[in-house]
């Protein structure tokens, strides 16, 4: 697998991948990524090309994701994890 080359975002690092035989588009926010594989075909096989398949509705979408990965996390840390008062440290002055 080789980097292809990056995308330009102003809050997501966007990479491009690519092997012998599928593309994949890596997308990072602060603590979650998103990785979405597929085959190269014509119109998917350059970099430029790729610009254009990820447009701002596909971003809009990712974004979405991504709020919706860090809504589920919190949850599961909430449930497993709850906050408790009664901690076992003492009051600090």
């Amino acid at each position: 697998m080789r980097i292809l080359g990056y995308l330009d975002h102003p809050v997501l690092k966007i990479t491009v991948f690519k092997t012998d035989t599928r593309l994949s588009i890596k997308f990072e926010n602060n603590h979650f990524e998103q990785t979405y594989k597929f085959r190269p075909t014509e119109k998917t096989n350059s970099l430029n090309e790729l610009r254009q398949l990820i447009d701002e509705p596909f971003i809009e979408k990712v974004m979405n994701h991504f709020q919706q990965m860090d809504q589920d996390f919190a949850a599961a840390f909430e449930r497993n994890f709850p906050d408790d008062e009664d901690d076992d440290f003492p009051e600090i002055i």
